[in-house]
């Protein structure tokens, strides 16, 4: 299915359809409940925590701060070790970058480790395009990719599905895309590891192009960074005769010792885990190592926009644990393609609106996909502020205002469809800014208080009282319950 997520309906109208899946609902919430009880022990472990968490937040800043800068360093560093750096200003240019790379080699088929970056561009189903061929490796991955599926998760893209629909996946589809699964195969976890260890294999051996992303990019020696648990990864960034690693600008570390922050970090928010089974890092080229040619594609589609931007910026520290979607209350009940993103759930909700623009349904939709509870701030290894920015980003698609859209200051409309909500804002912005008009109306509210209905009048109101209570008003104002009880003292009452 496409990566490119076009044409889907909006947050509203896709989750009241997955959250009628009752088996979607119990798969995830056995899995995401496993999930953050596990990393609640692993965090509980580290004494300091509190303290990583800021640095980590504070080496991402300074980071960001100076990332022209920190970018070069490690151009140079990458050019110095033998690899080659290509410049991204958009999906369709990285897409290429990469189908021309590939022709390149002869080859017609690539092996992939689990890429977020090329799940943003869709470079699948672009190279599908060019007659090339994208075997993804991951174990999760792989079944998406069977499946004709969409990952719903940024950790695991096949939470939504359970080991009998995994099976069921296997025995369909394996050999539709090499070594067919095994004659009786069972949902036994191990029997299904090995099925695809197997199929896998064959890819692993055969394939001569890799393509990969990384969690890390060290500026000082121009390093890249990939932490797995399986060891396909490594398998990828290995065996083919060239990789090509395409990374998001915001990846970027400047030192070893920024980078032993998140080695803590990264693994115990995203599989509770002291430290990864597997961390893979590579410096451009080596004779009788690994590949012999190495190309990053260093990919913006957005980030630069969202820099400038100085409160959604710190969506840009994102280090894709995914705590934030194991906590969610919207995400544990809606699911992950729901948000129309390769990108689910608080963070999701944040970031896409940023790196895409919210002048689609879909994409304005996203900053209304939370409860504001703020539990996924309190998860967040990087201490991003999502319900801050959430807010800010509703505030951006009701009123409209200053942008940064593709390196030009610009301002934008006010999203379609929020014409109610904003003509509200300006009503109670006015109410608030004239005391004798909002005591007049608090008082009429009080004395109608008897008759007030249920749920509120009209389509758009009406949606918010669908699952909610309208509060019930109390018999008097606390101005007037003041007013009341100081005259009581003055006349030598009681309080």
């Amino acid at each position: 299915m496409s990566g490119t997520y076009l044409g889907l309906p909006s947050f509203p109208r896709a989750a009241a359809e997955s959250t009628r899946d009752t088996q979607l609902r119990a798969n995830l919430t056995h899995a995401t409940h496993t999930i953050r009880d596990k990393r609640a022990v692993a965090i509980g472990e580290l004494a300091d925590w509190p303290q990583l968490r800021a640095a980590g937040a504070q080496v991402k800043d300074r980071t960001l701060r100076h990332l022209d800068h920190y970018l070069l360093q490690l151009e140079a560093a990458v050019t110095e070790a033998g690899g080659t750096v290509h410049w991204a200003a958009d999906a369709e240019e990285a897409n290429r970058i990469v189908a021309r790379l590939v022709h390149a080699t002869g080859e017609s088929e690539v092996v992939k480790v689990k890429s977020m970056a090329t799940q943003e561009t869709g470079l699948n189903e672009a190279l599908a395009a060019e007659g090339i061929a994208a075997y993804e490796t991951d174990l999760a991955e792989l079944i998406v990719q069977l499946g004709d599926d969409r990952p719903s998760h940024i950790l695991v893209p096949a939470i939504h599905k359970n080991r009998t629909e995994i099976r069921d996946i296997f025995r369909t589809r394996m050999a539709d895309w090499g070594r067919p699964a095994p004659e009786g195969l069972s949902d036994s976890p191990a029997e299904l590891a090995e099925a695809a260890r197997l199929h896998l294999r064959e890819k692993f051996l055969r394939a001569k192009v890799g393509v990969s992303g990384a969690n890390f990019m060290v500026a000082e020696t121009g390093t890249m960074v990939v932490v797995e648990s399986e060891g396909n990864g490594r398998m990828c960034l290995t065996l083919p005769e060239t990789l090509i690693s395409v990374v998001g600008i915001e990846k970027i570390v400047p030192t070893w010792r920024d980078l032993e922050i998140y080695l803590q970090t990264l693994p115990r928010s995203s599989t509770a885990e002291r430290m990864n089974p597997y961390t893979s890092m590579w410096t451009g080229t080596s004779d009788g190592d690994g590949p012999k040619v190495f190309h990053l594609v260093l990919l913006d589609n957005g980030r630069t926009d969202t820099l400038a931007d100085t409160v959604g910026r710190q969506a840009l520290r994102c280090i894709r644990c995914s705590a934030c979607l194991n906590v969610c209350p919207v995400y544990e009940r809606a699911g992950g393609h729901a948000y129309g993103s390769p990108y689910p759930g608080p963070i999701g909700a944040i970031l896409t609106p940023q790196l895409r623009g919210t002048d689609n349904e879909l994409n304005a939709s996203l900053p209304y996909a939370s409860s504001l509870c703020g539990a996924c701030y309190t998860v967040c290894p990087v201490a991003i502020d999502i319900p801050e920015v959430l807010v800010h980003l509703r505030e951006r698609v009701v009123q409209g205002g200053p942008v940064t859209l593709r390196g030009t200051r610009t301002t934008i409309k006010p999203a379609r469809g929020h014409a109610a909500e904003r003509a509200a804002m300006r009503v109670g912005s006015w109410t608030l800014d004239h005391p004798a008009a909002w005591h007049t109306a608090q008082r009429l509210a009080l004395r109608t208080r008897r008759l007030h209905p249920e749920r509120a009048p009209g389509r758009t109101a009406r949606a918010w009282t669908d699952s909610r209570e309208l509060p019930a008003l109390p018999e008097q104002s606390f101005r007037d319950w003041w007013r009341q009880r100081r005259k009581t003292r003055e006349n030598g009452g009681d309080q």
